[in-house]
């Protein structure tokens, strides 16, 4: 009788041995997300919340890290064949990631529901060559924002139309002593200054590259520089802006130091009704401006993607997390600080409900959104572009030379 008791608890032992590591199985993602702009930390953290809850075998450790070091610690974690499993990419990357195997192609992870569902000009955010590395997560582009009191009180009706109207209406603001500088830009010497720059290339009808060269040092191109040498050199412009980021342009906005601004969606809702916010309520949002006979708005693509790693080892939870991360019930739920990449999302009041404007204006900027330049040395032209700018800026060179420049030291 006590041997055999000794069996069954022996055996009862050896079952639990060999299930209790499969009952227990954890896997752990780790995933990169940006600390600027969009969607907050702290919603992140609940969107993953909810889904580990949903699955309890995936734990997911979330870095956050603002976007400049993005792109370097995707790739120097690629190089240590560790690190990532889920990564936030920029659209202006999936051409270098995919000739460089940074990411994993997942075309056919992508449903049917998926491609006839997101709205077709977030899917430019993630293919390259005719394939997808990831889902569109965050569909962006930069707004002119506007201070409705101050342009009230400066007698100005409706903004403007155009950026030869803004320059003008930024003087009437000034010239009545409303503001000395009542526009803000993020003109520091990164990639914020390149977003505001493709914006007005946009609207002047220029073009980054023709033929594989580049094509910025003429035409359209050269309009753009030379109207933020212009706006910069009057007075106009906040001369603080060529170091500023669009974080620093929301604070000097929702501090009710600026009139105009051009910022990303998220700033809608934090100016306009955060508690640390002085010009809540107040705040107006269009497209940017277009110019007369040319354009009639001008946007960006500002938007993002969420991808796999090459060097995962865990593609399969790293696609499910993905797929939660970016499905119409989590975009919808939290649609105050970036807009949904989903077609019907737009029908439905709990997402539209207290931002009427902002979708008004999101119809318009997010149909005319521009592409930065597909290449995959988009690095190396989008550093020798900062740095023109910011000499032409500086009145340390002219802007037809500063851009002659930076096609020069372009790589291409």
């Amino acid at each position: 009788m006590l041997k055999s008791m000794k069996k069954t608890l022996l055996y009862a032992a050896l079952v639990a041995a060999v299930s209790a590591p499969h009952a227990f199985a954890e896997t752990t993602l780790n995933a990169l997300f940006m600390a600027q702009a969009a969607y907050s930390e702290a919603d992140v953290r609940a969107m993953t919340d909810a889904f580990t809850k949903a699955n309890p075998d995936i734990k997911v450790n979330l870095e956050f890290g603002p976007y400049e070091g993005l792109h370097d610690k995707t790739v120097l974690a690629q190089g240590s064949g560790s690190g990532y499993d889920v990564v936030l990419f920029d659209v202006i990357w999936p051409a270098e990631y995919a000739a460089n195997n940074v990411l994993v192609d997942v075309t056919g992870r992508v449903t049917d529901d998926m491609k006839k569902g997101v709205l077709p000009g977030a899917w430019t955010t993630v293919n390259y060559d005719g394939k997808s590395y990831g889902m569109p997560w965050i569909l962006d582009t930069k707004y002119l924002f506007y201070n409705k009191e101050i342009l009230e009180k400066a007698g100005i009706k409706t903004p403007p139309k155009t950026w030869a109207e803004l320059s003008d209406q930024a003087k009437i603001i000034k010239d009545k002593g409303l503001l000395a500088t009542p526009i803000a830009w993020s003109w520091a010497q990164a990639e914020a200054v390149i977003c505001d720059y493709t914006t007005l290339v946009s609207a002047y009808g220029g073009e980054f590259l023709k033929d594989g060269k580049p094509a910025f040092a003429e035409g359209g191109g050269l309009d753009a520089l030379k109207y933020m040498v212009d706006s910069y050199k009057s007075g106009l412009t906040n001369p603080n802006s060529k170091e500023f980021l669009e974080e620093d342009v929301r604070n000097v906005f929702q501090n009710g130091e600026a009139a105009f601004a051009l910022n990303w969606t998220y700033m809608y809702n934090m100016a306009n009704s955060g508690k640390d916010s002085k010009v809540a309520g107040k705040v107006g949002i269009v497209p940017a401006p277009g110019v007369e006979g040319k354009s009639e708005v001008s946007a960006v693509n500002g938007s993002m993607g969420l991808g796999i790693t090459s060097t995962s080892q865990h593609q399969e939870e790293a696609w499910k997390y993905i797929v939660h991360m970016t499905s119409q019930e989590t975009q919808n739920a939290y649609a105050k600080l970036s807009l949904p990449i989903w077609a019907s999302s737009y029908e439905d009041p709990a997402v539209t409900a207290g931002q009427e404007e902002l979708i008004a204006a999101a119809k318009l900027g997010l149909a005319a959104m521009y592409p930065r330049p597909t290449t995959p040395k988009y690095q190396e032209l989008s550093t020798a572009l900062q740095q023109g700018i910011q000499e032409a800026l500086l009145d340390q060179a002219t802007p037809e030379d500063a851009l002659k420049s930076a096609a020069e030291n372009s790589g291409l």
